[in-house]
């Protein structure tokens, strides 16, 4: 759907002529059915047990023992595991590593919501269906065997490669962290990351090409409390200092409230593309206008409150949970609601506390951060990244056109980019939307013909990426 011109892919990378790598559909059908049967949810302790699996994968397929590390680590009292594995290019490279990332957990699913066993892989009617299917287990077999496949060709990278999956970017995200910051230099300090877990490639339902997503950008997530405190009493007594009714008016002022309108390198490019194709005259109309004036804060409303564009084009913050109240015939001493906010990259979290109090309007409603999240950081649009992706997108998808974006969720890709470390999402799944958009949802599935497709997408990555 989107084709900016400073997107057009430029001339080739890789010159290497390799050997044509033998048919490994069945190899990684047969790996993705382990680990889809593998529950790597938070409390199953299930991770651990599916690194060791993806590290004897590499080392049957020829990488050294010692280029082999499989890390466990705690994760709010629950057992996971991230996994390294390096191919070394040979002595005397003068290339910084190349980082291939993706993440090994996946979200809870109940046997009893699902049309069938979630972790159990089915194949029907030219899907895969399965927890995971497409967030992101489709992902881990694309890159684990690709490398697999190449190896077996004879590729010889000229810059060493560093695979590093995770175990909980569901929930917490230390391995991630750890990565930045820990087993860094276990890893090189690769020059940037190519993410399986951020990009992605849509059709509509019919199969013609709609768009392909370079992630380069992806919002802060981060938790605030609003709370409010008082004497009780009571219920026959009501009193006007209520904590409930104080919260309440809060969050009226909270969902009436625009954070101001923001564009970076990433969104702008992304938007200048998509008012080129916009079927909705009222929004190109509105998008055109706020590229020309990014002051024209109606215009951004206008855009913003489009379901398509929703959060791209300034801070979100949402209330998700809330509490109140110790007893039916008591008039509340506490009320608390959790609010999640989704921030635009490069904006301190602190600062939005800041914006929430003043929100909030009320001395009684005390708000308060939950996490120590640092703010996330866009990376630039390589140009060699986007003539690789370009490639291995229009290999597979003959006339799709490529973009960035910006995400509004949250990937293992954050820390990194806080390191200094750009991260691509470049991901090789495809899907026909809206039918398939069911992560983290009912029957997540993947067609079949998709993995196969992964797989070859991350061969020509990491051939253009890494090749000489």
């Amino acid at each position: 759907m989107l084709k900016p011109a400073l997107l057009a892919a430029t001339a080739l990378i890789s010159t290497q002529v390799l050997a044509a790598p033998a048919p490994s559909h069945e190899a990684a059908r047969a790996m993705f059915e382990h680990i889809i049967n593998t529950p790597t949810v938070l409390g199953r302790t299930k991770v651990l047990e599916l690194a060791q699996y993806l590290a004897d994968q590499f080392k049957a397929a020829g990488w050294a023992a010692a280029d082999i590390h499989v890390l466990p680590y705690d994760t709010t009292g629950d057992k996971t595991a991230a996994l390294i594995v390096r191919w070394p290019a040979p002595a005397g490279t003068a290339a910084k590593p190349l980082m291939l990332m993706g993440h090994m957990d996946v979200v809870e699913a109940k046997r009893e919501d699902s049309t069938t066993d979630p972790f159990v892989l089915t194949e029907q009617d030219g899907y895969y269906y399965g927890r995971g299917t497409l967030d992101m287990k489709s992902g881990i077999v694309g890159i684990t065997q690709a490398l697999i496949n190449l190896k077996k060709s004879g590729f010889k990278p000229h810059r060493d490669i560093v695979v590093f999956f995770t175990g909980d970017e569901e929930t917490n995200g230390i391995g991630a962290n750890k990565g930045a910051t820990d087993w860094l230099a276990m890893m090189g300090t690769p020059e940037f990351g190519l993410n399986a877990d951020g990009g992605g490639i849509n059709l509509l339902p019919d199969g013609k090409p709609l768009g392909a997503s370079i992630q380069t950008a992806e919002k802060t997530f981060a938790g605030y409390t609003f709370t409010v405190r008082n004497r009780g009493g009571h219920s026959s007594k009501p009193r006007k200092d209520n904590a409930v009714y104080q919260l309440a008016h809060a969050l009226e002022r909270l969902e009436a409230y625009r954070f101001e309108p923001q564009l970076s390198e990433t969104t702008r490019a992304y938007f200048a593309a998509a008012a080129k194709v916009e079927p909705q005259p009222a929004i190109s109309g509105a998008i055109n206008r706020w590229l020309a004036n990014p002051k024209d804060g109606a215009a951004a409303d206008l855009i913003e409150a489009d379901e398509t564009y929703v959060g791209l084009t300034r801070t979100r913050c949402v209330p998700t949970r809330l509490f109140a109240g110790h007893a039916d015939n008591a008039l509340p001493q506490l009320a608390t609601a959790m609010i999640n906010c989704r921030i635009f990259p490069g904006v301190d979290p602190d600062t939005i506390k800041d914006e929430l109090t003043k929100i909030a309007g009320d001395p009684d409603v005390v708000v308060t951060r939950n996490d120590a999240y640092a703010a996330s950081l866009a990376s630039p649009l390589r140009t060699d990244v986007t003539a690789a992706y370009t490639k291995a997108v229009t290999t597979i998808h003959p006339g799709m056109p490529v973009a960035p974006e910006m995400s509004t969720g949250a990937s293992d890709a954050r820390p990194f980019r806080v390191a200094g470390i750009p991260v691509c999402g470049v991901g090789g799944d495809w899907l026909r939307v809206p039918i398939d958009l069911r992560a983290h949802g009912k029957d997540e599935r993947l067609p079949v013909q998709a993995l196969d497709d992964n797989v070859k997408h991350w061969e020509i990555m990491v051939t253009e990426m890494a090749g000489k």
